[in-house]
């Protein structure tokens, strides 16, 4: 698509290759953003009844009035090829509806969304060959087949060659570790090799996107940690844009390069989890560690959260004073070791629900 576009802006086959090369070098330099989602004022409704009196049958659906629902409420960003992106929420917040919307499960209600290009309910099939999606709770696997013939079948599907086919497998097991389990029946498989093969399955055909709504619910830490890295190696190796929706907060600070929250349908958040960092209310703490014991009148004008020897812990809000200005309160002391510990990212995020 690229291409074509350059040869409608030059006159010469010559002009076009150079200009292309240029702009392609560019982009893999990120000196030029492109965006692969655009999403404006979109929104999704649901009518729901809701029954009056205690009524039972045919008359509770006579009797019942409608209500509506906004799952989704004029929500608007863009997300550039290759970022990594955190959408989180509570409950009910609107996370998977969106993704639905973005993965042309659903039709919004209103509002403009385009992906790559694309209105993803629109066209679908061109669209399917450009996205991978796995769902924590709803499964993409043959449940009485082994992974292996789902691959197989997938294979088919997307029509990618034979050899081609056979390198992405042998990558896919060595990234996922799928060779333990790799034709065992998936009816068979633990949750978390459940989950390894579903990634698997949704990369298949590389796509270019890839939306995880809650990939690692129920796993045990060791899985969640492998997904992890699994997820920035893909970002880095092939470029891939992510999409994460999640409860698990530490997962989102550690492989995402950004977050957008939003609560009860509506955007309230969109930025670095740095800049979220720095508007929280919640302290952070900077321990000190002395090379001798220190008297409480070097602390004057500091808050205290404790003391022992030569070891002092102080609490400070990040966007009213860095650690900076705690430590040039401390600068006529022989400091030996400091340590900062954040506050924890679901006290930051939970500012944001209230």
């Amino acid at each position: 698509m690229l291409y074509y576009f350059t040869l409608l802006c030059c006159n010469s086959k010559k002009t076009v290759v150079k200009l292309y090369t240029k702009v392609v070098f560019l982009l893999q330099r990120g000196a030029i953003h492109i965006s692969i989602i655009e999403v404006q004022n979109l929104s999704k409704v649901y009518t729901q009844s809701v029954s009056k009196g205690n009524q039972k049958g045919l008359l509770k659906k006579l009797m019942s009035e409608k209500s509506e629902v906004h799952a989704v409420n004029d929500i608007s960003f863009s997300i550039e090829q290759g970022e990594t992106v955190g959408y989180i929420g509570p409950n009910g917040a609107g996370k998977s509806t969106t993704i639905k919307m973005l993965a042309g499960i659903l039709v919004p209600t209103a509002g403009k969304l385009t992906v790559d290009g694309m209105v993803p309910w629109k066209d679908r099939k061109q669209y399917a060959e450009k996205i991978g999606v796995v769902f924590g709770q709803r499964s993409q696997l043959w449940w009485d087949l082994p992974i292996s013939d789902t691959y197989n079948l997938y294979r088919h599907m997307y029509k990618i060659p034979g050899s081609e086919f056979n390198s992405r497998i042998d990558q896919l097991k060595k990234l996922l570790d799928l060779s333990e389990f790799w034709n065992r029946p998936v009816r068979q498989l633990s949750l978390g090799q459940r989950m390894r093969g579903e990634l698997g399955a949704a990369l298949l055909h590389k796509p270019k996107l890839l939306f995880l709504d809650e990939p690692t619910i129920g796993m045990d830490v060791i899985v969640k940690e492998a997904i992890r890295n699994f997820i920035k190696d893909i970002n880095n190796e092939y470029g891939t844009t992510i999409i994460l929706t999640t409860h698990d907060l530490d997962e989102v600070e550690r492989t995402c390069s950004r977050v957008i929250v939003i609560n009860k349908g509506t955007k309230i958040y969109d930025g670095t989890m740095e800049a979220l960092k720095s508007r929280c209310r919640a302290e952070s703490v900077l321990s000190v560690e002395f090379d001798s014991n220190i008297d409480n009148e070097a602390f004057a004008g500091l808050k205290v959260v404790e003391k022992g020897g030569n070891k002092a812990s102080f609490a400070f809000l990040r966007r009213e004073k860095g650690a900076g200005q705690v430590l040039d309160k401390l600068s006529n002391l022989n400091i030996r070791d400091i340590v900062i510990k954040e506050p924890p990212i679901e006290d930051v995020i939970r500012e944001f629900y209230i």
